[in-house]
């Protein structure tokens, strides 16, 4: 019986334990499920709630929701240690500058140096922030916008070549941009950070007026206007991206962070169409302006063309790339007033990252007047452009003997590596010459005209007589196709060969006229380069009509290359096959 009893008992207590772990375990899922939730509900609150939950005077000071009120913060801070910062930023800028200053002297003054140079009592105000990278591999990268109305004492020690010393004062200095910060590399010790890099992102604003200390600065003819260039030209050159100032917080090597060429940028400035006219008699005499950085030593300018508003120029120019995913490519087309100032026709502007390493980007700009500011409909016009940029990194690169031995664009290099070898073992042969040496891309063109299509009607049946007139800009050599009666739509399926000397700088015009007994008339053009056609040999595309409501020109175009080198100081050229 006791047995039994026992044996019930410790049934009874083993299912209550048992009940009671179950029911333990269930309420402890419960908790966690609650937790989970909170959690989950915390990950969802905005600033409002926050703020609703936790008064601010829980907070320490610097801990705030709004980017209004952390700029609030980091201006105030900046207030306090403004006086610091100013000493040490004086003799920075000062010791940066001043070398800046003396390259960029102009050649009416002797010396142009400091005297004395304080940033004065105003701190900059921060307008704006925001972080654009956050890796450890790229560092912490933030952005500041700036306002300063600066009151500064800054005064320029400045000798003429007639032996005159004038102490120049920059006053009244106004100044709007976005600073550049970058926290690399980023380290467990304290501060966390290697080095802090800082740059001119962009320059919104930028006013000052020039006073001669004693005297007016208009008394001497030319000056001012000399200094505010020689300071701007200085500013540019000095801060601005992608030149960077690196500031070692930890010792070490940060060479990576200071500005290097990456790569270099071939721009072909092919034509425009319907530019402005500028003059009141006649017509504008265009030329362009091309830049990367706005330098005069790194500006290039093309030849004028007189009289025209379609201008072809068909020029290379060669740019140094210094941060490809930032910087720009600028065109300005202005009208030459020759001795007096040039009138700005329109600008244009193409980003370096829309561009594919290595391949050539044909593109056709709408000109604008000024390039900030996107609110001019007015139309100034189209240029046209072909722009090739190289890192120094691609695999197919020229070697590097090559590159330094011969005077060659990067289109030309691109060029001359697509070879295959050939010829190799002769460049070879010649690198140990130091005459300077072109290469020249020799070779047949052959056009074939297929077809036009929606021509413009001529005559007063709403028909045409079309026919096409071949030529190449630079040997003059013309061909003409037959002409099909009465059509606008016309097949002619015909095939001419142009013995080209100099591909790379050789243009190919088609007119179309329209064919009548007494007379021609001009219905419109196409003007290709032959860079296209020198890269994949082979290839066939439609052409819209220049100059013309409608119409299309179908070609195919066929190339087959002869590479030349020859000497710039001789006559006669040698032949590699």
């Amino acid at each position: 019986m006791g047995f039994w009893v026992g044996m019930v008992l410790g049934v009874a207590a083993g299912v209550a334990i048992i009940i009671g772990f179950a029911r333990c375990e269930n309420s402890r899922a419960a908790r966690r499920r609650h937790l989970a939730a909170t959690v989950a509900s915390f990950s969802k609150m905005t600033i409002e709630d926050s703020r609703k939950l936790f008064p601010s005077d829980l907070y320490p000071s610097w801990v705030v929701f709004s980017s209004q009120q952390k700029l609030k913060w980091l201006n105030q801070e900046l207030t306090k240690i403004w006086p610091f910062v100013n000493q040490a930023a004086s003799e920075l800028i000062k010791t940066s500058v001043e070398p800046v200053l003396e390259q960029y002297r102009p050649i009416i003054l002797a010396s142009l140096k400091f005297s004395k140079l304080t940033l004065g009592t105003v701190a900059p105000q921060f307008t704006g922030i925001s972080i654009i990278e956050n890796t450890k591999e790229s560092g912490i990268v933030m952005e500041l916008e700036m306002n300063w109305d600066a009151n500064p004492s800054i005064i320029l020690d400045v000798k003429t070549r007639l032996g005159v010393a004038l102490p120049i004062q920059v006053k009244d200095i106004g100044f709007t941009g976005i600073f550049r910060l970058i926290f690399k590399p980023l380290v467990e010790e304290l501060p966390c950070f290697g080095a802090v890099c800082f740059s001119l992102r962009k320059k919104k604003k930028l006013d000052f007026r020039l006073k001669v200390i004693g005297g007016e600065i208009s008394a001497i003819p030319g000056i001012s206007d000399a200094l505010e260039d020689t300071i701007k030209n200085a500013i540019e050159d000095s801060i601005t991206w992608p030149v960077r100032k690196v500031i070692p917080i930890i010792p070490g090597d940060y060479s990576d962070l200071e500005l290097k060429p990456v790569g270099t940028l071939e721009v072909k400035l092919v034509q425009a169409r319907d530019l402005t006219n500028k003059d009141l008699i006649g017509k504008s005499d265009p030329f362009a302006i091309v830049y990367v950085r706005p330098l005069p030593d790194k500006m290039k300018r093309s030849k004028t063309i007189n009289n025209d508003l379609n201008p072809i120029w068909n020029e290379h120019f060669e740019f140094i790339v210094e941060d490809a995913d930032t910087q720009t490519v600028t065109v300005k087309i202005y009208d030459d007033d020759g001795i007096q100032e040039s009138e700005l026709i329109g600008c244009a502007q193409v980003r370096l990252k829309d561009l594919q390493p290595g391949k050539v980007k044909d593109v056709w700009l709408k000109l604008v007047k000024d390039l900030e500011i996107q609110r001019d409909r007015k139309d100034r016009g189209q240029v046209h452009l072909e722009l090739l940029y190289c890192p120094f990194d691609m695999k197919d690169e020229a070697p590097n003997p090559f590159m330094q031995q011969f005077s060659m664009t990067s289109l030309e290099r691109t060029m001359t590596s697509m070879e295959n070898g050939s010829g190799g073992s002769s460049f070879d042969r010649m690198s140990s010459s130091r005459k300077k040496r072109e290469i020249i891309m020799r070779g047949v063109l052959s056009v074939t005209v297929i077809s036009g299509e929606d021509l413009p009607a001529m005559d007063m049946n709403g028909k045409s007589d079309p026919y096409v007139v071949l030529s190449l800009k630079k040997t003059k050599t013309k061909y003409k196709t037959r002409v099909v009666n009465e059509s606008l739509n016309p097949v002619w399926n015909q095939t001419f060969d142009f013995v080209v000397e100099d591909g790379l700088h050789d243009m190919l015009i088609l007119e179309v006229y329209d064919h009548d007994t007494f007379r021609r008339d001009y219905m419109g053009r196409c003007i290709l380069t032959l860079t296209k056609v020198l890269l994949e040999e082979d290839y066939q595309e439609s052409f819209k009509l220049e100059g013309a409501k409608s119409g299309k020109l179908n070609l195919h175009l066929k190339w087959s290359p002869q590479l030349i080198m020859r000497d710039s100081r001789e006559q006669d050229s040698l032949r590699f096959t």
